[in-house]
């Protein structure tokens, strides 16, 4: 697939940090049982995550609610009327409910025009990313002017079901919770941008082009969903898919520069979507890459899965890491295995 645009701007983004904070050792103390019978070490899971501490909304929220009110951030940002706003895409892997499209809550949350297109995206942690794409290739075309990404993950059932299982199943050993935690570095949070046709609306940031790749054959390592007796559980085989997903990265790595003629050294900024710290440090080794310019929003938020890099791109952007004139690559990883890779003149 070639990405390469020359008339898609990008506005400052939007987002909203829930108001809960959940520490990794408040997790550990809600563990301690199991730390005691399987004789873990007390902060082990910072230790092994660099997560101090991970977001979480009030109980109830939908990823509707966050999503609308980072998207009406962004559209004030922008200063884009909202009746000309053409497109909105959801693309969180959280949404309010199997139907409608989560989109459709946003869209009348937001009061955006009936002649809106709006639909969900949904690519695990790549969801935004390929909402970025998607709408590009609108622009690019000329069939909309503007359009709205927004994207609100919820983490709380999650968390909650991984720490009743640990704690209720008196089985589990040291070998077999490894596939349950990294359930818990997971965040919630929301994010918002809107893209406009330059023509339209000309911000002096540009979307360049990118490059994606595809390790379907390993999409077994990271496998989750719900069920009426556990409620909401994810596997994560996190060595393989550590290794694996690195190796997905690098070939898409090679791409990129081979698509937009980028070199390394052509980039100021790099903004990833961020698992665990020696995730991040085996990817900066492995792709050669100087992890002086990545910007890190993990130890804070953890992952908050779509709205992971573009989120850690808007607090970069609000303190001043990035700033007009330099080159920005943003990457994402999402179990599948799938890696996209975009390039920006900011």
């Amino acid at each position: 697939m070639t990405m390469r645009y020359t008339k898609v701007c990008l506005h400052e983004f939007g987002y909203e940090l829930p108001p809960v904070e959940l520490s990794s050792d408040a997790i550990e103390e809600r563990l301690q049982p199991l730390y005691e019978r399987l004789k873990l070490p007390a902060g082990r899971l910072e230790l092994m995550t660099g997560i101090t501490t991970r977001r979480l909304w009030q109980p109830g929220t939908r990823p509707s609610s966050g999503a609308a009110a980072a998207g009406a951030a962004a559209i004030a940002k922008a200063g884009v009327d909202a009746d000309d706003l053409e497109c909105l895409l959801f693309t969180s892997v959280s949404r309010d409910m199997m139907e409608p499209a989560t989109a459709s809550f946003v869209h009348r949350a937001l009061g955006l025009p009936p002649s809106c297109l709006l639909f969900d995206i949904s690519n695990a942690c790549l969801g935004f990313l390929d909402g970025m794409i998607m709408l590009a290739n609108m622009l690019e075309l000329g069939q909309v002017r503007a359009g709205l990404l927004v994207a609100g993950e919820t983490a709380e059932d999650l968390i909650a079901s991984t720490l009743r299982h640990l704690l209720s199943d008196p089985t589990l050993t040291r070998k077999s919770i490894k596939p349950l935690f990294a359930s818990l570095t997971i965040g919630s949070g929301a994010v918002a941008l809107v893209m406009t046709r330059r023509d339209y609306r000309d911000s002096g940031h540009f979307l360049r082009g990118g490059a994606c790749r595809a390790n379907t054959v390993h999409n077994d390592l990271c496998q989750g969903g719900q069920n009426a007796e556990q409620g909401t559980l994810m596997s994560t085989d996190s060595e393989q898919l550590l290794e694996k997903g690195i190796e997905t990265a690098a070939a898409c790595w090679q791409s990129f520069q081979d698509e937009l003629g980028w070199s390394k050294e052509m980039i100021d900024r790099f903004f990833c979507h961020q698992v665990g710290k020696a995730h991040a440090q085996l990817l900066f080794e492995t792709l050669k890459l100087d992890p002086a310019k990545n910007f890190e929003t993990l130890p804070i938020l953890g992952n908050v899965g779509s709205v992971s890099a573009p989120i850690t791109m808007a607090l970069g952007i609000e303190q001043g890491a990035l700033v007009a004139g330099q080159r920005v690559a943003i990457l994402g990883i999402g179990s599948g295995i799938n890696a996209l890779m975009l390039g920006i003149d900011w």
